[in-house]
């Protein structure tokens, strides 16, 4: 049983939204969260662009964003989305024409953004293409690129006229009788992205996409995005989510699922626990937990591991992981196992040892054998 079902200060009530789908992927409603990236190759390379869009996937990502800024692009999305393991999303700015051919390559959705996209009209002609393709459709309003009209109505971008902006390509899909959209409206400005989301989500029951746009690299954009997404999860809003940061597509997969398990919303991979180290350590814990994380990337189980240095603390997060080590000096330390005191282990063997527990762990896990500890989230 999961702390989050026992402890009702840590439940999290999210919206209550419709539910559409990205290829076979749900978003909204009931669906679990789902994690994207985007690649940042040249699109029109296949081989480049398919092969960040395998490491997104092994890393976790539900979906994946492909940009497709010219005819070429689109001509490759053809063979990128037939070997693609998830449902790819057809990146669409200036050029309606590019949406159209996006769909008819087999996108499962177009992402659009308002302030771009063009007329009604050129609008209206990719809503029948993704009809026509089996397409969802995701209104990108971004701060930095509000239609001309809102910018003179508000004078400069603000979280009113970006969902004045959001809501007007609402009315557009409705009034063609399509409902397969998600939305979002995204800022640099944490502030600002926070308040136009809030307002969004009592404006609309669409399914939302997260994301603090243009974030920044790997440190200022993690600390960013987990500011402005964290707090909006928290509030419950949210089904999709993207970190969009200066750093390799992986990156971004990896920092939106330790956002979504550090608020108990999933669950991938092992969540370690670990102290800051000080001079009571009995091990070198930093150099340890990097090395774990790097031998422990490719469990997908859930499960928890903490890595503690000295007794103080140690103990107390043990009884809560499925495997722990609690330093205690003289060279060796405590190994535990689904909370419990086990043996001891000379802290020259720890690394081996401990991967070893969890692969083993792990697989005892996915058989069914035994249930995951819950984790004191």
């Amino acid at each position: 049983m999961s702390i989050n079902h026992i402890c009702p200060w840590r439940n999290i009530e999210r919206r209550v939204s419709r539910q559409i789908h990205v290829g076979n992927v749900p978003v909204g409603g009931d669906a679990p969260i789902a994690v994207q990236t985007m690649t940042n190759t040249d699109s029109s390379d296949v081989k480049a662009t398919l092969g960040q869009v395998l490491a997104a996937a092994e890393a976790g990502a539900d979906i994946v964003r492909v940009s497709t800024p010219d005819a070429a692009a689109t001509a490759a999305l053809r063979e990128i989305t037939r070997e693609s393991p998830v449902p790819i999303v057809a990146d669409i700015h200036f050029h309606y024409k590019r949406a159209i051919e996006a769909a008819e390559a087999g996108a499962a959705c177009l992402r659009i953004n308002p302030g771009n996209i063009g007329d009604e009209k050129r609008v209206k002609e990719v809503i029948q293409a993704a009809k026509d393709h089996g397409c969802s459709i995701r209104i990108g309003v971004n701060a930095g690129s509000l239609e001309k009209h809102l910018l003179e109505k508000y004078g400069e971008p603000c979280p009113d006229a970006m969902v004045e902006s959001g809501l007007e390509h609402i009315r557009i899909l409705e009034d063609n009788d399509f409902h397969e959209y998600k939305i979002s409206v995204k800022a640099s400005d944490v502030f600002m992205t926070a308040a136009a989301y809030q307002q969004l989500a009592e404006a609309t029951d669409a399914p939302i996409h997260l994301g603090v746009t243009e974030a920044g690299g790997f440190v200022s954009g993690t600390i960013k995005s987990a500011i402005g997404l964290g707090q909006l999860l928290w509030m419950g809003i949210g089904d999709t989510l993207r970190v969009s940061l200066s750093a390799d597509p992986v990156e971004e997969v990896k920092v939106g699922f330790e956002i979504l398990k550090s608020l108990g919303l999933r669950h991938r991979g092992v969540n370690i626990i670990s102290c800051p180290s000080c001079a009571r350590q009995g091990f070198d814990v930093i150099k340890t937990v990097e090395a774990l994380e790097n031998r422990l990337a490719h469990i997908h189980t859930p499960m928890s591991l903490s890595i503690i240095g000295c007794v103080v603390n140690g103990p107390g997060e043990a009884l809560m992981t499925d495997v722990g080590f609690t330093g205690g000096g003289a060279g060796a330390g405590m190994v535990y196992l689904a909370g419990k005191q086990s043996h001891k282990l000379n802290n020259d063997q720890m690394v081996e040892h401990i991967v070893e527990q969890v692969e083993k762990r792990a697989a005892e896990i996915e058989a069914g054998k035994i249930e995951s500890q819950p984790e004191d989230l």
